[in-house]
C-alpha cells in the first residue's frame, strides 16, 4: 500500500468513528444536526486526526485508544472552517469543493454548527478515561492544551491578526504569528495529544512539537502556494481567494520561488526531529512528503 492509499485507509477510519460520535441526522432538532454532519462529512483528508494518532504511533502508543482525541480534533477543526467561511470572516462559497455551511443552511444556522461542534469536542474528550482508560491527568492535560490551541492564544488569535491585517502590508514576524496560531496550533496540539495520551516523555514531546511546528509551517506555504498555482477543481475552492481579500501570505510577502524554498527547508527541519525515533515514526516522515508534494 503506497502512501496515499494508507491516508486515505485511516481517514475511513477517522470517518467511521465520526459518525459514531455525532448524532444522527434525524435527531431532534434536525436541522443542525443535518448541517452538522454536512460539514463534517463534506470531504477532506483528515489531516489532524491522523496526526493524532501518529503521534501515539510515535511514542509506541495505541492508536485506537486516542481515536477520540483525534476525532475531538477534527471536530474543533470543522467548527473552525465553518466559522472562517462566513461573510463576515472569508466569505468563502466552496470549501473542499461542496457550498460552504452557511451557503446552504444560512448564517444563522453556520453559527450555530461551528458552536456545536466546538463545544461537541470537549464532550467526547472528556469521555477518554472512562471510556479507554487513559490516566485522568493525560486527558485533563490535552483539554488544556486543546483549549489554549484553540483560544486567542492559536487559532482565535491567528484569524484575528489575520482579519487585521487585510489590505495591511505585512512583515515576517506578523506573517509567522498569524501562520503559526491560526493553522500550526491545531497541527501541533493534534501531535501532541496523541503523544500525551500515550504517556511520552518530556523529550519525546519536545522532538515532536518541533517537528509539528515545522511541518504546520510547511503545510501553510503550501496551502499559500496552491491558492496561487493550485486547480480550483482539484483543491476544492476558489484559486486567488487570498490575493481577492488581500490576505498575508508567503507568495505575497516573499515571492513563489521564495516561498517555495522555505517549504521545503521547514519539510527538512519537521524530518530532522524525528532523527532519534525509529520506525515507529515513519508514517509521521511520510507526512512531510505528503504535505510537501500535495496538490490538493
Amino acid at each position: 500500500m503506497n502512501f496515499r492509499d494508507e491516508l486515505a485507509e485511516r481517514a475511513k477510519m477517522v470517518n467511521k468513528v465520526l459518525d459514531q460520535f455525532l448524532p444522527p441526522a434525524n435527531a431532534y432538532p434536525p436541522s443542525i444536526h443535518k448541517a452538522v454532519r454536512y460539514s463534517v462529512f463534506a470531504g477532506g483528508k483528515r489531516l489532524r486526526p491522523i496526526l493524532v494518532l501518529a503521534g501515539a504511533e510515535a511514542v509506541r502508543g495505541c492508536a485506537e485508544t486516542v481515536m477520540p482525541a483525534a476525532c475531538a480534533v477534527e471536530l474543533l477543526h470543522t467548527y473552525s472552517l465553518v466559522h472562517d467561511d462566513l461573510p463576515a470572516m472569508d466569505n468563502d462559497d466552496l470549501r473542499r469543493g461542496q457550498p460552504t455551511c452557511h451557503k446552504v443552511f444560512g448564517e444563522a444556522a453556520a453559527i450555530l454548527v461551528g458552536d456545536a461542534l466546538l463545544t461537541s469536542s470537549f464532550a467526547v474528550l472528556a469521555q477518554l478515561s472512562q471510556k479507554a482508560g487513559v490516566p485522568p491527568e493525560r486527558v485533563v492535560r490535552v483539554i488544556s492544551e486543546l483549549a489554549e490551541a484553540a483560544g486567542t492564544q492559536g487559532l482565535i488569535g491567528g484569524q484575528v491578526a489575520d482579519l487585521a491585517s487585510e489590505g495591511d502590508t505585512v512583515d515576517q514576524d506578523m506573517l509567522e504569528y498569524i501562520h503559526t496560531r491560526k493553522t500550526g496550533a491545531l497541527i501541533r496540539v493534534s501531535v501532541r495529544a496523541g503523544a500525551i495520551l500515550s504517556g511520552a516523555s518530556e523529550e519525546q514531546l519536545k522532538k515532536l512539537t518541533g517537528y509539528a511546528n515545522n511541518l504546520g509551517l510547511a503545510f501553510q506555504i503550501v496551502d499559500d502556494i496552491l491558492d496561487v498555482v493550485g486547480d480550483e477543481q482539484v483543491i476544492g475552492k476558489p484559486v486567488g481567494s487570498d490575493q481577492r481579500n488581500h490576505k498575508a501570505t508567503y507568495p505575497a510577502l516573499f515571492g513563489l520561488d521564495a516561498a517555495k524554498q522555505k517549504a521545503a527547508a521547514a519539510a527538512e527541519m519537521a524530518l530532522a526531529s524525528l532523527n532519534r525515533f525509529g520506525a515507529e515514526a515513519d508514517f509521521l516522515r511520510g507526512l512531510v512528503h505528503f504535505v510537501i508534494t500535495r496538490n490538493q
